[in-house]
């Protein structure tokens, strides 16, 4: 029921979009959509090789790629944003064996029509995952589709300047799939529930700076749950900053910040007599990955 709802908002919404469409737009005066439609793509790559080193140590591969893919299009009041985020990341240590560094799927989705200067209505898609299964020690923790994240949010996008979008969804359903059974607990679904639906708000800012070398930009979303503690608020935080060395290397730096509720993490405690506890709870997750390596891009967004 609360998944129809939604949908007939969707509907309801983009029907208005497309009659409110001034009529200058159509017949003799049609407007030509244009597209704008880029890549950056980074792979960094080490090695270390050790044989009979007194000072101990172990020898490791490792690897990072990142690709952003993005195609935007403007067509009179209208306005669509796409952007597809990949990246992977590995080290093999030839004494402990191989562990990902980093693996994300993220793909955006904006539709917007022009209400006023600067202000236009919306309605925003995302879906995030990752490519293959993480552990901690030897507990197998996600996977492919495990989770995966899928929001569709109906609100207002406001752009007081260039490069800076602040997109407000009253309106935003959530989805939360896991599709190993045995995950599920750890990420707020029952053992037999493979999506876990949430109604709520949203608040999404990106911003984005470019100057000569460098370049940053950063996204900050806010959920928070009507039918489930409304008061904890959901936070996911990334921020992407790179610096030009020469025009096909150059330094990254990738930062991603989480705190869910409803994620369940591995902790430990030492009682006053020194006794060890584990158990898991909600908490703030953090990631950092630097790297130096190869760079190329296509178009500028």
């Amino acid at each position: 029921m609360k998944r129809l709802f939604l949908v007939l908002i969707a509907i309801g919404m983009s029907a208005a979009l497309f009659a409110a469409e001034p009529a200058a737009d159509t017949a003799k005066t049609k407007t030509k959509a244009v597209w704008n439609k880029g890549l950056s793509a980074t792979i960094g790559f080490s090695q270390l090789s050790l044989t009979n080193w007194a000072a101990g140590g172990a020898g490791q591969l490792t690897l990072n790629t990142f690709a952003d893919l993005f195609a935007n299009m403007t067509k009179g009041r209208f306005l669509w944003t796409n952007e597809l985020q990949a990246g992977y990341g590995f080290i093999e240590s030839f004494d402990t064996g191989y562990k990902k560094s980093d693996d994300r799927l993220i793909f955006d989705s904006k539709l917007g029509y022009k209400a006023a200067e600067k202000l236009y209505l919306s309605a925003v898609l995302d879906f995030r995952t990752q490519f293959a299964r993480g552990y901690s020690g030897d507990e197998i923790v996600s996977n492919i589709l495990a989770p995966a994240y899928t929001t569709l949010g109906l609100g207002i996008d406001f752009t007081p300047v260039k490069n800076v979008s602040i997109n407000v969804a009253p309106i935003t359903g959530k989805v939360t799939m896991v599709n190993e059974p045995e995950l599920r607990y750890r990420y707020g679904n029952a053992y037999d529930q493979f999506a876990r639906f949430e109604l709520g708000a949203q608040v999404k800012v990106d911003a984005k700076l470019e100057v000569e070398n460098f370049k940053v930009g950063t996204t900050l979303v806010l959920f928070s749950d009507y039918l489930n503690k409304p008061q904890n608020i959901k936070v996911n935080w990334d921020v992407n900053a790179e610096a030009k060395i020469s025009k096909f290397f150059s330094v990254t730096l990738r930062t991603n910040m989480i705190y869910d509720d409803n994620i369940l993490l591995n902790k430990r405690k030492v009682l006053p007599g020194g006794d060890v506890v584990e158990y898991q709870a909600a908490g703030i997750q953090f990631k950092e990955l630097f790297t130096i390596g190869f760079t190329y891009s296509i178009g500028k967004k």
